[in-house]
């Protein structure tokens, strides 16, 4: 817990089977705090008054499931618990995986939050499982080649080249007909990627290099390729509203149901000047679970530029629809340009995940007089001047990432982890905090996986900097 009036707690841990190996680990989310190593299958964690005192208050047990990936947690202090937000009362049990955060109290202002954290062990990580494929059942119906970037229809289950069926579903469109699987004829009512096939499709051409195609053949089916997300695709069997859509001062409300799945409002009536018809394309919001048509006619972003997942914030706020009971609508500020998110604290994956690296940059941005979203916002200009090597940049299209691009705040969250890195890199060691000043590099710099579960080897070297050794 906190500090109090009357009290400072130090976590411990107690338990039988005791093991050397360490399995999983309660990271605290204050830096100044230790971590709680879990290294037995049963385990009391428990509270010591002072470093000094015998008494000890028990706060929880954990014990490891036979699944080696999760853990029960039974609540075994006096008070009740929140586990992702959730009440435990006394004696409760509840299930818990990485990245569970448990507040060791009823409330997160007088008590510490942890984070569950599983370490990586050879118990735990999954064998590589090798399959024999027939190359002929991983090809393209359309091209005959091997699929590349494969798109799964459904309900047929038939896979093909994403620029291969986004060429097919764009000639079905300009014929006003239903959209056909290309090799059953099958009615098609969902299109998406398939990244578990795309896996294969990489593993076979890695196997067989023969059968890759040449550098002009997979630019030209790129640039064919405008599936991106999940489709929704109608057909004219397909269910459809009863009644329309009303404006009702600010915003457009239903006024009935068919209850079948998320709807999309521009089905029922016109709103901004358009309504889907049967051949419109919809698409999912991964956000909400929503659903938008899929628009090539406006310059309203529907994508996200660092995920590529669909998002519907910028679409609805621009057709002046919010959400009601009848259709969920994200709220604009999850998906927006970069230069217009907000952020007043550190990323939890900035410096990867490395605690005391994080709280050496928020020391120095307070040093420095300035805020975390000022010093993000010089850096996003620095970006947009092109001063910054993107690499490493943790998104996709890196390359024409502005401060004008739209991204979701996963993404955004990601980029402000990139650019804390140059921050810091850049930094003088004089104006570093002067525990910080004096630290070695470790050999591995960013790369280093010793970080992750040793934490005096994490507090003593520098981190913040580039690998002189490694791949």
């Amino acid at each position: 817990m906190k500090e109090h009036p009357f009290m400072a707690e130090v976590g411990e841990s107690s338990g039988s089977q005791s093991s050397s190996q360490i399995w999983a680990k309660l990271v605290p989310l204050q830096a100044q705090q230790s971590d709680i190593e879990v290294c037995s299958d049963e385990m009391i964690v428990s509270s010591q008054i002072t470093s000094s005192s015998q008494v000890k208050h028990d706060w929880c047990k954990i014990t490891r499931n036979a699944d080696m990936l999760t853990a029960m947690m039974q609540n075994k202090s006096s008070n009740d618990i929140l586990v992702d937000d959730a009440v435990v009362r006394r004696e409760d049990v509840v299930e818990i995986k990485c990245g569970t955060e448990m507040v060791l109290g009823p409330n997160r202002e007088e008590y510490l939050s942890y984070i569950f954290k599983l370490m990586p062990s050879q118990e735990t990580c999954k064998k590589k499982l090798k399959i024999s494929v027939d190359v002929e059942h991983a090809k393209c119906s359309i091209c005959l080649n091997i699929w590349h970037d494969v798109i799964t229809i459904a309900p047929c289950l038939h896979n093909f080249c994403n620029g291969c069926f986004s060429e097919w579903l764009k000639r079905s469109q300009k014929k006003h007909s239903g959209v056909l699987c290309p090799q059953c004829r099958a009615v098609v009512q969902f299109a998406g990627r398939n990244p578990f096939l795309r896996n294969i499709e990489e593993e076979i051409l890695q196997a067989d290099p023969s059968l890759k195609r040449s550098d002009e053949e997979i630019a030209l089916i790129d640039s064919y390729a405008t599936i991106r997300s999940n489709l929704a695709i109608r057909s004219e069997r397909g269910s459809r509203r009863k009644r329309g859509w009303a404006y009702d001062g600010d915003e457009y409300a239903s006024e009935e149901s068919d209850g079948v799945g998320p709807q999309c409002p521009q089905c029922g009536s016109a709103i901004g000047g358009f309504q889907c018809n049967q051949q419109t394309i919809h698409i999912q919001c991964q956000n909400c679970g929503g659903m938008m048509p899929s628009r090539a006619d406006m310059d309203v972003p529907q994508h996200c530029s660092g995920c590529d997942g669909s998002f519907c914030g910028a679409y609805w706020h621009a057709q002046r629809v919010t959400r009601s009971e009848y259709h969920p609508v994200c709220n604009h500020e999850t998906f927006r340009p970069i230069s217009e998110h907000t952020i007043t604290r550190i990323p939890f994956l900035a410096h990867e995940m490395n605690r005391h690296e994080q709280d050496i940059t928020e020391r120095c941005i307070s040093q420095s007089g300035r805020t975390l979203q000022e010093v993000v916002a010089e850096w996003i200009r620095k970006l947009n001047n092109r001063e910054i090597d993107r690499t490493r940049m943790p998104l996709n299209h890196a390359e024409r990432i502005t401060a004008a691009t739209h991204v979701c705040s996963t993404c955004y969250e990601k980029l402000v982890s990139f650019l804390l890195y140059w921050f810091r890199i850049s930094l003088p060691k004089y104006h570093l905090p002067s525990d910080a000043s004096q630290r070695e590099d470790c050999w591995y710099g960013y790369a280093c996986r010793t970080q992750h579960h040793n934490e005096e080897h994490a507090r003593k070297r520098n981190h913040v900097c580039r690998p002189t050794r490694g791949a």
